[in-house]
């Protein structure tokens, strides 16, 4: 069953570690000095490994059916400086925005648009990951055949 628009999963932990913040550097074949240490920064991309920890009931359900799912579209939006290893931050995704759109092969584009919102301890929002999911249109019988 999907969730509708402004649904939202529970919050969650996330703690920024510096070995996964080098990790995360090695992976992208960065060796920014920024990245390493005590007071090493996260790399734009890195609360995107947040997902990794999430638990199953800080998911929002989005519906689609797995096997004609895409991944449109993600954007991350830092409201001050990115986070720092040894911060903690609480994270929860919500459903922003559904919408249909006519496929290409015909049938009909399910799209689904959820925010995940990353708080200091005190509440402060630090940043926003926006990503969007698309359903493609079931494959018609004259496709299967």
């Amino acid at each position: 069953m999907s969730a509708p628009v402004g649904a939202r999963g529970a919050e969650f932990e996330v703690v920024v570690e510096r070995g996964k913040i080098a990790e995360f550097a090695a992976a992208m074949q960065s060796d920014d000095p920024a990245y390493r240490g005590p007071g090493a920064i996260a790399p734009p991309t890195f609360l995107a490994s947040a997902a990794l920890w999430r638990p199953d009931e800080a998911k929002v359900e989005v519906g689609f059916d797995r096997r004609r799912l895409l991944h449109g579209e993600q954007e991350y939006v830092f409201h001050g400086p990115p986070p720092r290893a040894g911060q903690e931050l609480r994270a929860v995704e919500r459903i922003e925005e559904r919408y249909a759109k006519p496929g290409r092969r015909g049938g009909q584009m399910n799209f689904c648009v959820v925010v995940t919102e990353y708080r200091d301890v005190d509440g402060v929002l630090m940043a926003e990951a926006r990503a969007t999911y698309i359903e493609r249109a079931a494959r018609t019988t004259e496709e299967t055949s």
